[in-house]
């Protein structure tokens, strides 16, 4: 088969299509003939050589993918050859093929195109995983999204919405602003111009930004109140006012989807499927798709998001 290979760690320019071998079902495994992959932040990291596999994973980037079951490993049950999934994946998506482990396969939720269903599984388990799993966000409580353009961002605002919460989002610029909006956010404030903080206080908080933002974010928390870490791009290392935090007897979570174990990433995929899918397939969550760029082209794709002019998914689509 061929897929898109990191050459050495670098700029955009490093991704190529090449030849690489075929991927064959260990027990447990489906292989999926894949029609649509999705780009995130951690396929950059890769590329960059910040960000390895975990062990076990295809050295390829692509984290989540939409196709047909074309193998089935064994000791698989449920799932047969030809069916419509997409999956949650360690690595291995900009390819023509992947393995997989069942526990992390979904079907395509109906009223979705197979294609449309590669933007689903990523954000939707992060979302679900941390938001809902990890920060118990409940009804009637406010919940602040940093990046709200963002494939986790327009996940996370139309999936509190759903859930009864009130959803704050921010965002770098009025367009953004104005498609956030238009997907439920209760508030979209332009962080090059406002200060989240006076927005506040918020119940749960989901946060990309790391280190940056750390003690802003603490100040923005209201009593009891979860902030979620779930990237680093504004650094890594920052000061923690413990005094605050207990005063607000609040609490920090920081996590990570990719290199959790199977059985772990099979509960969330369980619980998406339960919680998430229905809200998908009556139309209260839907993929927010960017652009599709053939999958050849993933250099292209990744220069289109580190400039981050786009709002929801970038697919990369196998022709």
């Amino acid at each position: 088969m061929r897929a898109i290979v990191i050459g050495e760690p670098g700029g955009p320019e490093v991704l190529a299509w090449d030849e690489v071998p075929d991927p064959v079902p260990a027990t447990g495994e489906v292989v999926i003939d894949i029609v649509a992959s999705a780009v995130n932040r951690a396929d950059v990291m890769q590329r960059m050589g910040f960000y390895p596999p975990p062990e076990g994973a295809p050295p390829y980037p692509g984290l989540e993918v939409a196709g047909r079951i074309s193998e089935v490993g064994a000791e698989v049950t449920g799932l047969r050859v030809g069916d419509e999934v997409c999956a949650l994946l360690g690595g291995g998506g900009y390819a023509e093929r992947v393995a997989v482990p069942a526990g992390q396969v979904l079907p395509v939720p109906r009223g979705i195109e197979l294609h449309e269903a590669a933007a689903l599984p990523e954000a939707a388990c992060t979302v679900w995983s941390n938001v809902f799993m990890t920060a118990d966000l409940r009804t009637g409580e406010r919940l602040l999204v940093h990046g709200g353009g963002s494939g986790i961002g327009t996940m996370a605002v139309q999936l509190g919405k759903a859930r009864g919460a009130t959803v704050d989002c921010t965002v770098g610029n009025p367009a953004k602003a104005e498609r956030l909006t238009k997907l439920g956010a209760d508030r979209v404030i332009d962080y090059t111009a406002e200060d989240f903080v006076e927005a506040g206080p918020y119940d749960v908080i989901l946060d990309i930004i790391g280190a940056k933002y750390l003690l802003r974010n603490l100040q923005a928390l209201a009593v009891n109140g979860r902030l979620v870490v779930i990237g680093l791009q504004g650094g890594a290392r920052a000061e923690l006012d413990l005094g605050m935090l207990l005063a607000k007897r609040a609490s920090v979570h920081a996590t990570t989807l990719r290199a959790r174990p199977l059985e772990e990433k099979a509960s969330i995929v369980s619980s998406v499927r339960e919680n998430v899918w229905p809200l998908i397939e009556s139309g209260a969550v839907q993929p927010v798709i960017d652009r599709t760029i053939p999958l050849p082209d993933a250099a292209q794709a990744h220069r289109l998001l580190e400039e981050s002019g786009h709002v929801g998914k970038i697919l990369l689509i196998n022709t």
